[in-house]
């Protein structure tokens, strides 16, 4: 995956660095380089940008203030020498904050985070259209205790992985069925459309998700995390059906 990327700060040196940096990253291609946020808003319409690398603190229009102006489209790094405005940065969604003076591997932690969360939306929309209802699997046979038994779709509640192996928790049973199988060959063998995973060792069907308490998805006395990686997706769902 290659990312379009545009800078904006103020600061000279800090913009050449993040040049620097972009340039000697092959999953970026740098669109634009600007060192206000009021020449950003002239130009970045006609080179839009997947990815915004923005300082917070800029005289006549602050990073803050402009990154309530970007589209949806675009997610934004925050590059700032203070953090006092962390908690902003992710009010407003940001993607990732960066302290200066930045690192390359602070950069790069950044780079990742960023081509997961758009490979992450590539894969939602390849599975956002419908199947017919006929179509739908409506069960998947495991091997658990040498025997092959059928389970349901519509009965996971959520599928958790421990090294080798993984446990299939289902409604209105108790002990889980335990199966040798690894979560991604589960994952890619689960529809997209129903189930989600947040966090390296969980999938969960989305239908199944009533209550998310500071982070966690509860399932009975059963909390569930929600790793960093996987947030965005889960809100993306989350916010598709907030009223």
């Amino acid at each position: 995956m290659n990312l379009r990327c545009a800078i904006i700060d103020d600061e000279p040196l800090a913009l050449g660095l993040l040049e620097s940096y972009v340039k000697k990253t092959p999953a970026l291609t740098l669109c634009g380089s600007y060192s206000s946020a009021v020449l950003a808003m002239k130009y970045l319409p006609e080179h839009p940008a997947d990815l915004l690398f923005l300082d917070i603190q800029m005289p006549e229009l602050n990073g803050l203030e402009f990154s309530r102006m970007v589209t949806e489209n675009t997610r934004i790094v925050f590059t700032t020498a203070f953090n006092q405005y962390a908690i902003d940065g992710y009010r407003v969604n940001a993607l990732d904050y960066l302290l200066k003076p930045i690192s390359y591997t602070d950069f790069m932690e950044a780079v990742n985070k960023a081509i997961h969360w758009f490979e992450l939306q590539q894969k939602a929309e390849s599975h956002s259209s419908p199947q017919p209802a006929e179509n739908m699997e409506k069960y998947i046979y495991v091997k658990s205790d040498y025997k092959l038994i059928q389970i349901e779709l519509d009965k996971i509640l959520y599928i958790e992985g421990l090294k080798d192996y993984i446990k299939i928790h289902l409604e209105g049973i108790e002990k889980p069925i335990l199966s040798l199988i690894s979560m991604r060959s589960m994952e890619e063998k689960l529809p997209a459309e129903r189930f989600i995973r947040i966090h390296r060792s969980f999938i969960v069907q989305k239908q199944k998700i009533k209550i998310i308490d500071k982070g966690r998805i509860v399932f009975g006395k059963d909390y569930i995390p929600v790793s960093d990686s996987y947030k965005q997706e889960l809100q993306n769902y989350v916010n598709e059906h907030i009223v």
